[in-house]
C-alpha cells in the first residue's frame, strides 16, 4: 500500500511539475495549441476563435497598453510584483476590498496550465509555474504567449481574433486607442466589450493611454 501511494505521489508530481516544465520549454519555440480555459469554454458550448501571431505581428501599442493596464513593472520583476501585493494587502486591510494583484507572468501561467477560479490549490500551482516561466522564457516571449491566449470575450482568444472581431483589423495594425480598449477589457472580458465600449471602458482606455506616456524606461523590454 505504501509503495502504491509513493507511485501515486510521483505520478502526481510528474503531472503538475514536469509536464508544465517540459511544455514551457516547448512553448519557447512553438505556438500554444489550446489552453484549459479554451477546453472548458468549448464544453460549455462556446465557440473558439484564435489565430496565433508571432511577436512581430502584435501591435507595439497593445504591448504597451497591457503593461500600463495590467503590470507596470513587467519588464523589471521576476514574476512577482511584491510592491503591488503590499498595496493590495493594505487596501484590503483599510477598505475591506480585495482586488487582483497578478502580474502578466502570473496570468500567463494561469492561462497556460490552470483553470479559472480562486482556490488555494490553483494559487499555489500558479506560484510554482510563474518563476518557471520567468526562468525559461524571455520577457518578449511571455508577452507573446499572453497576448495570444488571453480571453478577450466569449469564445475570443488572443489579440488577432479580438482585433478581427471588434475592429475588423489585424493585431499588427491596431491603433493606439484600439489597443487601449482591448487592454481595458482584460480584467473582465466576459462583461466588457471592446467593440461597443461602455463609458467605463472608454474612461479606462483613456487612463491606460495616459499611463503609457508615464512609463518611459519601464517599457524597455518591449521597445524596438
Amino acid at each position: 500500500m505504501i509503495a502504491f501511494l509513493k507511485r501515486c505521489v510521483l505520478w502526481l508530481l510528474g503531472l503538475v511539475i514536469l509536464g508544465p516544465l517540459l511544455l514551457t520549454f516547448l512553448y519557447r519555440y512553438v505556438p500554444v495549441p489550446v489552453t484549459p480555459l479554451m477546453v472548458i469554454r468549448l464544453f460549455e458550448g462556446e465557440s473558439l476563435a484564435k489565430d496565433w501571431q508571432a511577436s512581430s505581428r502584435l501591435s507595439h501599442h497593445l504591448k504597451k497598453a497591457v503593461i500600463a493596464s495590467e503590470d507596470n513593472k513587467f519588464c523589471r520583476h521576476r514574476g512577482f510584483d511584491w510592491g503591488a501585493f503590499n498595496d493590495v494587502f493594505n487596501e484590503f486591510r483599510d477598505q475591506g476590498r480585495l482586488r487582483g494583484g497578478s502580474t502578466i507572468t502570473m496570468q500567463t501561467a494561469k492561462n497556460l496550465y490552470l483553470w479559472p477560479g480562486r482556490s488555494i490549490t490553483r494559487k499555489l500551482l500558479e506560484a510554482i509555474y510563474t518563476p518557471m516561466l520567468e526562468l525559461i522564457l524571455p520577457k518578449d516571449r511571455i508577452m507573446t504567449l499572453y497576448l495570444n491566449i488571453a480571453e478577450f470575450g466569449p469564445g475570443i482568444y488572443g489579440a488577432e481574433a479580438a482585433a478581427r472581431a471588434y475592429f475588423n483589423s489585424s493585431a499588427a495594425n491596431l491603433t493606439r486607442h484600439q489597443a487601449a480598449l482591448l487592454a481595458a477589457v482584460l480584467p473582465n472580458p466576459r462583461q466588457y466589450h471592446a467593440g461597443r465600449p461602455s463609458a467605463y471602458v472608454q474612461g479606462r482606455a483613456s487612463t491606460i493611454g495616459y499611463r503609457i506616456n508615464q512609463l518611459g524606461p519601464l517599457l524597455s523590454c518591449i521597445e524596438k
